[in-house]
């Protein structure tokens, strides 16, 4: 069998990327019959790719009969967006990760939950094992209760109305004026901790970060044993958290 010339192409997926890259060409939507000659294709081939792609979201078809770039794509595009983001704060993310032989991580408060946006690990850094979601746990979390620290009281007391606080470990705080004063007195704030709170055996220290207006935070994790190391991680997540809030706030 002889070496093949280049890579392997489908068809089919080129002539329907050439379909959409027509259709966005034209903001007030193109008849099948135009995109098609745009597109140097068969008309009942294009109305087939077209028929598809509404279908499955990526175009829509006007009552006039014209077609626009549908819902997905714009969808597509705000994701791609932030991934964008998130690849300029990965090397900073890594670097820390190797000075503090800890795995890091980064959460974004969206749509009134608090999710994990990137875990950067390796090897000999380990992620904690995330046994329970951030969004059901933010209350045992260092990450969790740095997001909650940073929001105002009515958005912290409409978070915690909405959430269990479940009790994951012996040394998970279950009462909520218990938890609310220990955000607002961390003694190390603005970063906050988890004193295996989430995890037995692990320990954590998060401070806040922003994407534009979004809230964040930035966290190791480590073995509990480091924790006489607290003020000094805190230190440094200071310090990269800024660099972080400029990289993630930087126009795409």
């Amino acid at each position: 069998m002889g070496a093949q010339d280049g890579p392997t192409l489908i068809a089919s997926v080129q002539r329907a990327f050439r379909l959409l890259e027509a259709v966005s060409a034209h903001s007030n939507g193109a008849p099948a019959k135009q995109l098609a000659r745009e597109t140097q294709l068969p008309l009942a081939t294009a109305y087939h790719l077209l028929r598809t792609l509404v279908h499955d979201g990526y175009a829509r078809k006007l009552d006039d009969g014209g077609f626009v770039l549908g819902d997905k794509l714009s969808h597509l595009s705000v994701v791609g967006g932030a991934q964008t983001l998130l690849n300029r704060a990965r090397p900073a993310l890594a670097a820390l990760r190797d000075e503090l032989s800890s795995a890091t991580y980064l959460t974004f408060y969206e749509e009134g939950e608090i999710r994990v946006a990137e875990i950067v690990d390796g090897p000999r850094t380990p992620r904690a094992d995330l046994w329970v979601g951030f969004e059901d746990a933010g209350h045992a979390t260092a990450l969790g209760k740095s997001v909650l620290r940073e929001l105002d009281e009515d958005g912290r007391r409409e978070y915690l109305s909405r959430h269990h606080l479940a009790d994951l470990t012996p040394r998970t705080i279950t009462s909520l004026p218990e938890l609310l004063r220990r955000i607002e007195s961390s003694p190390l704030a603005p970063a906050v901790t988890d004193l295996e709170e989430y995890t037995l055996g692990t320990v954590c220290v998060a401070v806040p970060v922003y994407r534009g207006d979004t809230l964040g935070s930035l966290g190791v994790s480590m073995p509990a044993e480091r924790q006489v190391a607290l003020e000094d991680v805190r230190a440094r997540l200071l310090s990269v958290a800024s660099r972080v809030t400029r990289s993630l706030s930087l126009t795409i």
